[in-house]
Formats: structure tokens, C-alpha cells, sequence
């Protein structure tokens, strides 16, 4: 029996859908006649744009008694599109230029409320949904019930994250107060929020992702991150003046909550921050896109994946760790948790004290009473 093999592969920064088996011309034939099949030369395989509607065309249109078609590996995906295409059963395809305008002038509104963009984005994002459910049950956007349904259809069901059921529940009270109708005769009750502890690496795991790294502008920008603490988007905002050498600080400007605070600028930081200025020459931001502008959030993410991957370290590991593990690794240096609260910009000392869970030193000073027993 001829065997067939489609997984899934990058080309291009895009994810497709490739076709793999040993070369047999009848079953190349059949390929060609599809349409939508190309072949690239980079993955030497014939591919297709990677979705559930393709995997089924392909599927379909390979079939034959004598062919096996193997797709283990793309389960994961099926699961999570046919997730995704439930979902968006519930869901109206377009909505009216009307409410198109509202939603638009409702972005604005908020832009005037002084919000990040980022909330802003998510705001506007989790309201347009929520119309598209209710136009499509073709309710009242503002009934209390059409709210509770959409909840209940778009959020538990599918069992999404607590975070997008509270972004959820904070941009529909938005929505409504720009409106002018009363939230709280809608009864939606936050849910409790999950109190995970921060993952963090060891100072010998940070050293192996820095060795990994050999394009210079990588690894200042994630070792900016870990020794001063930063968020991505921190670091992405900060200009060249924003450094100051002398003091040996950096002064991040209106952060999280619309806040200015100073961090800690390391020497040891300062000599690789020099090659990299000298060989980059960045005009405003520290860090600059290839045309110039605020470096990609998503390039940042990229960087350190690849870096996890090359030096082996497969934790669930996401830019904020290194946030994390800065704070992590100076209380276990014995710095004072109060400095360490200011230099990460945390408002409340209780969200400072989630570190105390995970320190090395203080989990070492605890004897385990197996050990009494031999």
C-alpha cells in the first residue's frame, strides 16, 4: 500500500500543510490536478495553506483503497480547529456599517480614557465578538440574557482562560457605559482568578540561552530584559536617552498603571549595550525594526524560542520569565523585597511576594521528613 504523509511545516513565516510520499507518478498526477497545490523547493514537498477546509479538500481528494494517508501528526490541530470553527458558528460573518462605525468611534472613545493599546486592542476585540453572537441570534445587544448566553456559549463551553472571560466581562461594561446603559443589571460575576507561580530559570539555564545567541542585537535585547527586569513592551518603548550610564540606572517611562520608575543598569550589561550601539547606531529607540520604528513584539518572541530550542531548555518559557527570574534570582541574593517591588513597578507588595513561593533558598531551608527516615 502507497503511503501518504501530510504534516504541517513553516515557509515563508507561514504555516502550510505539506504532502509527502515516495515518489510514485500516479499519485503526483492526482496532486497536480488540485488547484490549490504548489511545490516548494526549500521544503521539497508539495504543500498547501495550512487550514481545516485544505487538510480536507486534500484529504478528500487522495483518497483511494490502495493509498494510506497518515496524519497523526496533525491531530492536535484538528482538535483545536474544530474548536475554533464551533466557535465561530455562533457567529455572524459580517456586521453592518453602522455598528462598524459605533465600534469604531467606541475605540476612540476609549483611546480618550486614557487606556494602553493594548487593552484598547482587546477591548474592541472581545465587543465586536460579542455583537456578532448577539446579531446572529438576532437579540437585543444590550439584554441581559443575550450577555449571559454569549457567556455561557462563547466562554465556558469551549472552556476559555478565566483572563478572557474577565477581558471579556471589562469590555462589554465598557462598551455599555460608552453607550450609556446600565452594566450592573447584567449579572456576570467575575470568576476567581488561578494563582499560578512564575516559572523561572536557573542563573546556568539564562547563561546557556545567552550562549545560544549569536546575532548581537538578540541577545542585548533579551539580556536587557532579565537584568533590569523589563517587560517586553518596556523595552521595546525605551529610547536611547532613557539610558543613563552615569547613574548606571534606566528610567523606564509610563509603564503599566501610567507609571515612571528607575531600574538597575548592570556593567556588566553596559559592555555589550556599547558594541551593540556602535555596530546598530539606532536613532531613537534602543531597539529599531529593519525599517526603522519600534522593534516587533513578535520578533522578540521568535528570538527567544529559538534560543530555548538551540540550548535545550524545554520549560514553558515565555519573555516574562526572564522578568521573573531577575526578581526570583535577587531575593534569593537576599535583596530586600521592597527594593525589588520598586524596580519591577509593582504597585502592591502582595504581588511582589508571589517570588517567596519559588526562591531556591528559602525551599532549602525547609528539611523534608523522608529524610529522617533513613
Amino acid at each position: 500500500m502507497k503511503k501518504i504523509t501530510l504534516s504541517t511545516a513553516k515557509l515563508r513565516n507561514k504555516n502550510v500543510l505539506t504532502i509527502e510520499f515516495i515518489f510514485d507518478l500516479e499519485i503526483k498526477k492526482r496532486l497536480k490536478s488540485l488547484d490549490i497545490i504548489n511545490w516548494s523547493q526549500t521544503l521539497r514537498s508539495y504543500y498547501v495553506e495550512l487550514s481545516l477546509e485544505n487538510l480536507r479538500i486534500v484529504f478528500t481528494h487522495l483518497k483511494n483503497p490502495n493509498w494510506h494517508i497518515d496524519y497523526a501528526t496533525l491531530q492536535q490541530f484538528i482538535n483545536k480547529s474544530k474548536i475554533t470553527e464551533k466557535q465561530k458558528s455562533h457567529l455572524i460573518d459580517k456586521i453592518p456599517e453602522s455598528i462598524k462605525n459605533d465600534l469604531n468611534k467606541y475605540k476612540k472613545w476609549l483611546y480618550q480614557k486614557r487606556l494602553s493599546k493594548n487593552t484598547i486592542n482587546t477591548y474592541v476585540d472581545v465587543t465586536t465578538t460579542y455583537i456578532k453572537y448577539a446579531l446572529l441570534k438576532k437579540a437585543d445587544i444590550y439584554s441581559t440574557k443575550i450577555v449571559e448566553a454569549f457567556s455561557y456559549d462563547y466562554i465556558y463551553i469551549p472552556n476559555k482562560s478565566i483572563s478572557y472571560q474577565n477581558q471579556f466581562i471589562s469590555g462589554i461594561k465598557k462598551f455599555f457605559e460608552y453607550k450609556g446603559f446600565s452594566y450592573e443589571e447584567v449579572h456576570l460575576e467575575r470568576p476567581r482568578k488561578e494563582k499560578r507561580l512564575p516559572i523561572v530559570l536557573s542563573g546556568n539555564e539564562i547563561k546557556a540561552i545567552f550562549n545560544t545567541i549569536t546575532n548581537l542585537k538578540h541577545k542585548v535585547l533579551l539580556s536587557l530584559l532579565y537584568s533590569g527586569g523589563l517587560r517586553i513592551g518596556e523595552a521595546i518603548n525605551l529610547e536611547i536617552t532613557d539610558i543613563d550610564s552615569e547613574r548606571m540606572l534606566i528610567h523606564i517611562k509610563q509603564a503599566k498603571g501610567k507609571k515612571d520608575r528607575y531600574t538597575l543598569l548592570s556593567p556588566a550589561f553596559v559592555k555589550i549595550l556599547r558594541e551593540y550601539y556602535i555596530a546598530y547606531k539606532p536613532e531613537k529607540y534602543l531597539f529599531e525594526g529593519q525599517k526603522g520604528g519600534k522593534y516587533s513584539n513578535t520578533s522578540a518572541q521568535k528570538v527567544l524560542k529559538n534560543a530555548l530550542f538551540k540550548a535545550g531548555i524545554k520549560k514553558k518559557i515565555t519573555l516574562h520569565s526572564l522578568r521573573h527570574s531577575f526578581a526570583t534570582h535577587l531575593l534569593e541574593k537576599g535583596t530586600d523585597i521592597r527594593y525589588i517591588q520598586e524596580l519591577l513597578g509593582h504597585s502592591s507588595p502582595k504581588t511582589t511576594m508571589i517570588y517567596t513561593h519559588v526562591t531556591d533558598t528559602s525551599l532549602k531551608k525547609i528539611k523534608n521528613p523522608f529524610d529522617d527516615l533513613f
